[in-house]
């Protein structure tokens, strides 16, 4: 089996945003259309579905969030979809979706990251099909930094084509911008400096595999299941190994790591060269560090670990795509990961 990757965005295409767990509430509908506007920017044609309620935890009943994105999902005119954010409790889509029907689909991209995490991992195990794990929808204003790309950018490259990305050096640490006062925020605030951190150990890192990973909190409640099977991933579509990536939104250390050990016993980690860590904002615990808990969870794999990356709920964000063939380097001087789409 092959990864299956979704056709280029071209000008003229038409994106999907819908939100398949929370919607945007009307003080922050201002941002929505600033984030809408910039991908009609680009050239594209964007359809706003009908779940997007923003009142309460989920945008519409699961029967409607589900019926919404099949039909994005299998609209061929449809080439991307984004949704606002994450959000809780995406987990009630998975028996509602027609998996059978996704496979034989056209691929479509698909973008997100947080609860995301729930339907477009097992989108990517389940019918091959590669996803974006990068910046929402109402974060694709931000002007990308230096060294990272935009999820329009992946989204729109040729097949086949391998690209680099490298920490900028710099992330967020204190607050977050209020998009009710300021919809049209477009600078990150990044006030402190740091990169990546190897925990396994010292020396350099240079490993390849295949890329797979997402949300701790939202996989976690997945493993052991069908729809997380890595074991069965890594021997169709990985002989050479898997690149896993993993971050924390706000669980602390101890749930961390209790959740790290369960995702390692149902397999998640099976097959992995290396593990990447998202930079977390999420507490330690007394007596365990987030990054103490990652390793008691991983440490016994005998992998590199390497933490701080982009790829989290603290910005800036370094897009991931499921399913591409990457390459990850850590030594003095330089980090760096290099995904190709093939």
């Amino acid at each position: 089996m092959t990864v299956r990757y979704p056709s280029p965005l071209r000008p003229g295409d038409r994106v999907g945003v819908t939100s398949p767990s929370s919607g945007v509430p009307d003080a922050l509908s201002a941002r929505l259309e600033v984030a809408v506007h910039d991908i009609r920017a680009r050239g594209y044609e964007v359809v706003v579905g009908k779940c997007m309620d923003g009142s309460g935890h989920v945008s519409a009943s699961a029967a409607d969030r589900a019926s919404e994105l099949m039909s994005m999902l299998t609209d061929p005119t449809i080439r991307a979809i984004v949704p606002p954010w994450g959000g809780e409790t995406a987990i009630d889509l998975i028996p509602l979706l027609d998996w059978d029907r996704l496979r034989e689909a056209e691929p479509t991209w698909v973008i997100g990251f947080s609860d995301m995490s729930t339907l477009m991992t097992p989108l990517t195990l389940l019918t091959g099909t590669a996803t974006l794990h990068g910046n929402n929808l109402m974060d694709t204003p931000y002007r990308v930094p230096e060294g990272l790309l935009s999820w329009l950018d992946i989204a729109a490259a040729p097949p086949g084509a391998s690209f680099t990305q490298t920490p900028p050096g710099r992330h967020r640490t204190v607050g977050y911008d209020d998009y009710a006062a300021f919809p049209d925020v477009r600078e990150y605030t990044l006030d402190t400096q740091g990169g990546w951190t190897r925990l396994d150990g010292t020396g350099d890192v240079d490993v390849e595999g295949r890329l797979i990973g997402g949300c701790v909190e939202t996989l976690c409640n997945l493993a052991g299941t069908p729809c997380l099977d890595m074991p069965a991933f890594a021997r169709d579509m990985a002989p050479d190994g898997l690149l896993l990536y993993v971050e924390v939104c706000d669980s602390d250390a101890f749930t961390v790591c209790r959740n790290l050990h369960g995702m390692r016993l149902a397999g998640f980690f099976e097959g992995a060269n290396a593990i990447l860590v998202g930079r977390t904002a999420a507490p330690d615990s007394r007596s365990l560090t987030q990054h103490e808990a990652v390793l008691d969870a991983l440490g016994s794999l005998n992998v590199p670990i390497i933490a701080d990356v982009e790829c989290g709920h603290v910005p800036p964000y370094m897009p991931i795509v499921n399913g591409a063939y990457g390459r990850v380097v850590h030594a003095a001087g330089r980090s760096e990961l290099t995904q190709t789409l093939r």
